[in-house]
């Protein structure tokens, strides 16, 4: 036990060193990003840095398993160069079982980092967007959900238009039940529009079965001078790809509240798949971390005295970012639905380590 505790305890401090390191480096290439994309006569120093420190977390999480499979390396290295190993083995402890506290460490860490991590770059992830909103009013959102209800916003020099729908297709250019609420550039009400359907094209909604409302002074009762026609066209500043954008990234809502959302979605007639594989594909991360401590150690765990060990680095760091690209890579596909969901999510973190388990047997015990 004591052992154990040793080699995860090292583990454990390589990984926070390599952890800390990057962060100093992603935070220092986001803040020279956050300056160029910003007009720095709008914005001062202080702003930047906090818009750098929103968008750390998220930079962290991507590449999670990367630092895992470093901090593997440097670990095995230094263990190798110092022949604890080598003791290791002379105690009678094979080299899986000296493998097995660094896995159960990156395993924890990869729980920690979906049930906490997760919800921290899905909070910092609206704050950002939020604090760049301010600078950029252009990439505001135009839709949401709530309560099986789909929301939509657009507008114009003659003001802002919100729309609700109790239903819609998956790329809400079709409408059901389908609410206008316009205002006025002074923020007062101007009509309201009711119809059975409202079809999206070419700059403007195509409304059947309409009943509007007018909202002018010189109108005493809306209701009485309320009109009812069969069809309508409302100018609109929507298209498909703003109404498909503004879904936002899955990484936007945390994974305790990513189940509700997703009934949400669906519940509204839109298509859930790339949030069910983004759930499931944080729910097998755990997986992957173990994954990669193994796969580094499968190449680093001998001794320096048989010589290549640069070569052995290599091919670690190479096996390390070709799971990392096929995992990625999977989750385009599942997200096409091509493969399905819980394939692409778990099968590149499995593969990974029956491979790395694999080469283990082969080259310590075989």
């Amino acid at each position: 036990m004591t052992l154990h505790l040793y080699f995860a305890r090292r583990f454990l401090t390589v990984f926070l060193g390599t952890f800390l390191t990057f962060a100093a480096m992603l935070g220092l290439i986001d803040m020279l990003e956050q300056i160029r994309s910003f007009d720095m006569a709008d914005i001062g120093f202080v702003e930047v840095l906090r818009l750098t420190l929103l968008n750390l977390p998220a930079g962290l999480a991507r590449i999670l398993p990367l630092i895992t499979i470093l901090a593997s390396v440097i670990l095995f290295l230094n263990l190798a160069r110092t022949s604890e190993l080598v003791i290791s083995r002379a105690a009678g402890r094979s080299a899986l079982w000296s493998l097995t506290a660094p896995v159960a460490v990156a395993a924890i860490l990869g729980v920690l980092a979906v049930a906490g991590l997760n919800p921290i770059v899905a909070a910092t992830s609206k704050q950002y967007e939020v604090l760049a909103n301010r600078f950029n009013p252009q990439t505001a959102s135009v839709l949401s959900l709530s309560q099986g209800a789909l929301w939509l916003r657009q507008g114009g020099a003659d003001g802002q238009t919100v729309i609700r729908a109790s239903d819609s297709s998956l790329d809400g250019t079709e409408l059901k039940s389908v609410t206008f609420l316009g205002f006025d550039p002074d923020g007062s009400p101007a009509y309201r529009i009711e119809a059975d359907r409202a079809h999206l094209a070419d700059g403007a909604w195509q409304l059947t079965g309409v009943k509007e409302w007018r909202f002018d002074d010189s109108i005493a009762n809306p209701e009485r001078e309320a009109v009812r026609t069969d069809k309508m066209v409302l100018e609109s500043d929507l298209t498909v790809d703003r109404i498909r954008d503004s879904f936002g990234t899955p990484s936007s809502i945390p994974i305790w509240d990513l189940p509700r959302f997703i009934r949400q979605l669906e519940d509204s007639g839109f298509s859930a798949r790339s949030h069910r594989v983004w759930f499931q594909m944080e729910l097998s991360l755990p997986v992957l971390l173990a994954a990669m401590v193994m796969v580094g150690a499968g190449f680093t765990m001998r001794h320096v005295r048989f010589g290549h060990s640069g070569v052995m680095v290599l091919l670690a760091l190479m096996m390390g970012f070709g799971v990392y690209f096929i995992r990625n890579f999977a989750q385009v596909l599942g997200d096409r639905g091509q493969i399905p969901v819980e394939l692409a999510a778990w099968s590149p973190p499995v593969a990974a380590v029956l491979l790395s388990l694999g080469l283990l047997l082969h080259l310590e015990d075989g």
